[in-house]
């Protein structure tokens, strides 16, 4: 690590250095401002595009006033930072620091004959309010959502958790870059050896600088490999975020991200959705279950029916009406299928790309010219058009973005293996999926709890949405200095 450069006494030099470091007079948003308050010179170094420029001038304006007020000081330093009107100034020891607060949005000032600078935090980062995110909404609930401001979503989770055992412990990854990512955990909750071991990774990352924010930070802690599955849980929710917090998890705020990572996570939190806690327990539990169901259509509907289709003689008589029924095609059931997969994919890609006014325009040009007309041209029977529409239909009910592509790709693969290998096939790729899943671990962490290792009351609260009174554990995979969620005597009583 080079030797940083201390804070020079003469404004001359250090002037210098920062004209060479950030380029002033060559970068039209970042200068200095320089002033001679109680007969001492001083500096102030800025960047315009992140300070809140009401903030700098009222900053400024309390500088002016000490002229009239101060005659004559002994140390003008101690008087000037007792004079700024903000409520988060310290002192810095070297250039190095200056120049990094000042890419970060705050206001440093130089005291000529001091080795010592003053910085305030005045960010104002460009970006928009907080709203509801588009993959997690919900019918009842809170319509806030995390923003690119690591501030604001800081203060979103705080709102939530007003617990003086909350910490929030900042870090700068990136050595260009120096990308702000905050970790947000429960003091007397939270594993300290998790905790410990994120701190390590997060301090080891040496690379340019992490643009892409969050998943490139993923990437450096979690180690994926050929892994399609997400080893680690998203949410642009703050109340999402809070639950997890208040269960011992630990959550990690990239600045520039509206989206949280959440540590541990296994297969089943990427299953759960918010919408299901906003409802009764009876109705969240049928919510959860309809979810799980097109999760698994997702994953197996497809392959089942290509087996039946190829196999036709080893269905039962209440599934013979399954298959082409002599309807008339030209290209191969498995390959219409496979096709269709992909035409799916390009589908959503192109939805993603077109503009919300002509979105109607490409659904019924994917409805109507592919569908329809492929159907009457003989390229896909209706049956493959019903059944990969299913399929895609139990991807968007997935409430992990990231989880319903994992479960395509390996659809296909089960579609692939069914097509060369028959029944043996898809029961050799099924089984090889699940033990895979099974010896997956993030962190130390089984991706398949409760089911593998079995925890029989874990897996309880997984199947059917309990409700807040009784839960009154938290779970034992994040493993939690405190067990329990109401440590005190409860307050309830059943009547």
């Amino acid at each position: 690590m080079k030797n940083k450069k201390p804070i020079s006494k003469r404004l001359k030099e250090n002037k210098a250095y920062m004209e060479e470091r950030i380029g002033i007079g060559e970068s039209f948003d970042v200068g200095v401002r320089e002033l001679t308050i109680l007969s001492e010179p001083i500096e102030v170094y800025y960047c315009n595009s992140l300070v809140d420029s009401l903030l700098v001038t009222e900053i400024l304006r309390e500088l002016m006033r000490l002229v009239h007020e101060h005659k004559k000081v002994d140390r003008a330093k101690d008087v000037i930072k007792n004079h700024l009107a903000h409520e988060q100034v310290i002192e810095i020891k070297t250039l190095d620091e200056a120049v990094d607060n000042m890419l970060s949005g705050l206001i440093v000032i130089l005291i000529e004959g001091e080795s010592d600078g003053l910085v305030i935090d005045v960010r104002h980062y460009p970006g928009r309010q907080p709203q509801e995110p588009d993959v997690e909404r919900v019918v009842r609930g809170a319509r806030d959502g995390f923003t690119e401001n690591i501030i604001e979503n800081v203060g979103l989770i705080r709102r939530r958790i007003r617990d003086e055992r909350f910490r929030t412990q900042i870090l700068r990854v990136g050595e260009r870059s120096k990308t702000d990512v905050c970790i947000c955990y429960l003091k007397d909750v939270a594993n300290p050896g998790l905790l410990k071991t994120l701190k390590k990774e997060l301090e080891s990352i040496e690379i340019d600088g992490i643009p892409m924010a969050d998943k490139s930070v993923e990437e450096f802690l979690v180690k994926q490999g050929f892994n399609p599955y997400p080893l680690v849980r998203y949410t642009e929710r703050p109340d999402v975020a809070a639950a997890h917090i208040l269960e011992g998890h630990i959550l990690l705020v990239t600045d520039t991200s509206p989206s949280i990572i959440i540590f541990p996570t296994t297969l089943f939190h990427h299953v759960q959705h918010a919408e299901e806690y906003r409802q009764t327990p009876v109705v969240g539990a049928f919510l959860r279950w309809a979810r799980f169901f097109a999760i698994l259509m997702s994953l197996f509907l497809l392959p089942l029916w290509l087996i039946i289709v190829n196999n036709h003689e080893i269905a039962p008589d209440w599934l013979k009406f399954l298959g082409p029924n002599n309807h008339k095609y030209h290209i191969p059931i498995t390959l219409q299928v496979l096709i269709g997969e992909i035409g799916v994919e390009i589908i959503r890609m192109a939805a993603i790309h077109t503009p919300s006014s002509l979105s109607t325009a490409l659904g019924l040009i994917a409805a109507v010219m592919i569908g329809q007309i492929g159907v009457q041209v003989g390229i896909f029977t209706p049956e493959v058009i019903l059944y990969t529409s299913l399929a895609a239909i139990g991807g968007f009910a997935t409430p992990s973005y990231e989880l319903s592509e994992a479960n395509r790709i390996v659809r296909i693969s089960l579609i692939l293996l069914s097509l060369f290998f028959g029944i043996p096939g898809f029961v050799i790729g099924s089984t090889l999926f699940i033990i895979f899943l099974a010896r997956v671990k993030n962190l130390n962490t089984p991706y398949l709890w409760p089911f593998i290792p079995f925890d029989p009351m874990a897996m309880v609260a997984i199947c059917i949405r309990t409700s807040m009174p009784l839960s009154s554990t938290r779970p034992s995979i994040v493993k939690p200095l405190d067990q329990k969620k109401m440590p005190r005597k409860k307050r309830w009583r059943s009547e």
